[in-house]
């Protein structure tokens, strides 16, 4: 236990968090403890000598450690060859830090995601009925940006229309236009030199409101 209390708070050795957060929760603590040493070693080969002496496990831990994150593609053995013809071997964690930005990414997009449901909510000032949440997830899936998704919403509320039916039709004018950003809209607003129209037509009228090509465009 000491040797890890030293690993801990050896100055040498950093621990990655973002490694630590994407890192398989059923790893083996020796496999851990051999990722963090090779992942403060870059490019180097195992050591297996130094590493019995750092965390106080036997080799034959050390190479079955080493064996199963191999075999999970978190680690390759890479070779070259330098200039007198010797072939030279090191250990590669690209595989590894390719899982770590997958997952760091995956996190980020949650995030994002759920971001953009309260922005719905708090608009709408009520929770979104499962029907919304759904039409929300189906512009995500069908890559729809959210900044455009987003600027949909705020341009129906400058309009006066908390409605999704309206922001679908939105989102689908400015997608048949081909615009992948609020820049795109405002550019092409700043091309037509006039404001969006503003309608305020009640419930009763918006079937006429989603048939108006609220663009104005001439093409």
């Amino acid at each position: 236990m000491n040797k890890y209390l030293t690993l801990l708070t050896d100055e040498k050795f950093i621990i990655n968090s973002s490694l630590v957060r994407a890192l398989d929760k059923n790893m083996s603590l020796n496999e851990f403890l051999i990722l963090v040493y090779l992942d403060n070693h870059k490019n180097s080969s195992l050591n297996v000598d130094e590493i019995k002496k750092l965390f106080n496990i036997n080799e034959e831990a050390i190479l079955e450690a080493f064996s199963n994150l191999t075999m999970h593609n978190l680690v390759s053995i890479t070779t070259s060859t330098d200039q007198e013809g010797r072939i030279n071997e090191s250990i590669s964690l690209q595989n590894l830090y390719e899982k770590v930005l997958t997952s760091l990414n995956e996190a980020e997009t949650k995030k994002e995601q759920a971001d953009i449901f309260e922005t719905f909510e708090t608009e709408f000032g009520r929770p979104l009925s499962p029907s919304e949440f759904e039409l929300i997830n189906g512009w995500l899936r069908t890559g729809t940006p959210e900044a455009l998704i987003k600027g949909a919403l705020k341009e129906a509320i400058y309009n006066g229309v908390r409605n999704f039916r309206y922001i679908d039709k939105i989102i689908y004018e400015w997608q048949k236009k081909g615009f992948k950003s609020m820049d795109d809209v405002n550019k092409h607003l700043r091309n037509e030199d006039k404001p969006l129209p503003k309608d305020k037509k009640e419930k009763t009228q918006e079937e006429e409101l989603f048939d108006y090509n609220w663009l104005d465009d001439d093409e």
